[in-house]
């Protein structure tokens, strides 16, 4: 009898191989071969840096050993000078939001985020899931920004670019001092997320949605439970994700469900049972974005097809191309999101008149933030005073740099004074 053939990827090459010294190892491109718990199946170069990197494997890992590279998540301290992210989208219906993490340890293969990577000087493939960075001290900043006199409120939004609940949050526990200074200042926010790790903040979420100042959107792609490992491998699963909506809805904590991004062929015909699910978890507003594939997530997505779905890549990517305009990808606002022609108004149609019958969006729209009003905002004066320039340039100035040649540029703020014995130039600020 013969046994039934189950879809193994394999690892092509590119048959150019060369010879890297005396020994025996070759150049390769690793293509269709997943590391465990990652979702992206190469890590090509930014499209910033001038050369160009490939994976070098020896004959252990040709054989299929992949296990040996390194595929530990390291997490990088990152100093910034500013948390709150102004957006003027006309896409989007918030003006300001916060990424308190850059990089996404979920993995998620569709993740537009990815190409900011490019930024760091890191690959948008396994690098923007294993090379993370955190911002430390972002409740401290975000005290700073809301206490200013020339700090007009507006909605936040959590979780915009990368999951503020993804997996390191457990440890670092960032998004949670974040809403915490977030209620003290009575600041309305929005969270979007796909971890279950959401509801260890139900404390701090049922005081804010007592007082009207919090909603907490879920992103559920599929009910599929493997092909949501395939997508999303870190991310919570499905079930999961239901129970946490049901119990922030328990909590008394507003709820919503994201159904993104809607991908063709693969997960598009999920809608109506995601939506009757999110619904039965006690959700009150539902949305939906169409799949985006910006700059090198186009190709991180097309090599997942690849590996996964080889039988359906064609049809995928033709489907796309038909509601994008010919292309994979259509960044002109008001298009990115929801695509065009027929097919997509389909897509909009079957999700306007399933949650007319659910009861989902009544009186509301799908993504309106929480708000209040500015009298509920409490402007706080910290002890801490901002750091004037006179007082940062004295602070960056080593010992070594107060005793320079008089030719030398100086600040104006920065007074000079002669040493009449030295000859040489000392600064005070």
């Amino acid at each position: 009898m013969e046994q039934k053939k189950t879809y193994q990827p394999a690892i092509k090459t590119d048959h150019a191989f060369r010879r890297m010294g005396a020994g025996s190892r070759q150049r390769y491109k690793v293509y269709g071969q997943r590391s465990r718990g990652r979702g992206a199946v190469s890590n090509s170069t930014g499209r910033y840096e001038n050369q160009q990197r490939e994976t070098l494997l020896d004959d252990a890992l040709v054989a299929g050993d992949l296990n040996k590279c390194d595929n530990q998540t390291h997490v990088t301290v990152e100093t910034a000078k500013s948390i709150i992210t102004k957006n003027k989208s006309p896409d989007i219906p918030f003006a300001q939001s916060i990424n308190t993490y850059r990089g996404c340890e979920h993995g998620c293969v569709y993740c537009f985020a990815r190409q900011s990577h490019a930024y760091m000087g890191l690959s948008a493939g396994l690098d923007f899931e294993r090379r993370l960075f955190r911002k430390a001290d972002a409740a401290r900043l975000l005290e700073q920004e809301l206490s200013r006199k020339s700090y007009k409120m507006s909605p936040i939004a959590l979780g915009t670019n990368t999951d503020p609940y993804q997996p390191i949050e457990k440890t670092y526990k960032t998004t949670r001092e974040i809403l915490e200074v977030l209620n003290n200042f009575n600041h309305p926010c929005s969270i979007v997320t796909k971890n279950h790790l959401v509801t260890r903040d139900a404390d701090i979420l049922a005081d804010m949605a007592s007082k009207g100042l919090v909603k907490v959107y879920m992103s559920v792609t599929t009910l599929n439970a493997k092909l949501a490992r395939l997508m999303e491998p870190r991310a919570s699963i499905p079930a999961k994700r239901l129970d946490a909506l049901h119990l922030l809805h328990e909590a008394g904590i507003p709820t919503g469900v994201m159904v993104a991004p809607v991908i063709p062929a693969i997960n598009d015909t999920e809608m109506e049972q995601i939506l009757a699910a999110a619904k039965g978890a006690g959700v009150r507003e539902a949305a939906y974005i169409l799949l985006r594939l910006p700059r090198e997530v186009a190709d991180i997505f097309t090599e997942w097809l690849d590996a996964y779905f080889p039988d359906r890549k064609d049809r995928v990517l033709s489907r796309l191309k038909a509601m994008r305009g010919g292309r994979v990808n259509d960044p002109r606002y008001k298009h990115r999101m929801k695509g065009m022609g027929v097919e997509a108004a389909m897509i909009k149609r079957r999700f306007h008149i399933h949650c007319q019958r659910l009861g989902l969006n009544q009186g509301e729209q799908a993504h309106e933030m929480a708000e209040a009003s500015t009298k509920d905002f409490i402007k706080k004066r910290i002890d801490v005073p901002a750091p004037s320039r006179k007082r940062h340039a004295e602070e960056a100035l080593p010992d070594c740099a107060r005793k320079i040649q008089a030719n030398f540029y100086v600040p104006p703020h920065i007074q000079r004074k002669e040493d009449k014995e030295t000859g040489q130039l000392n600064l005070f600020s």
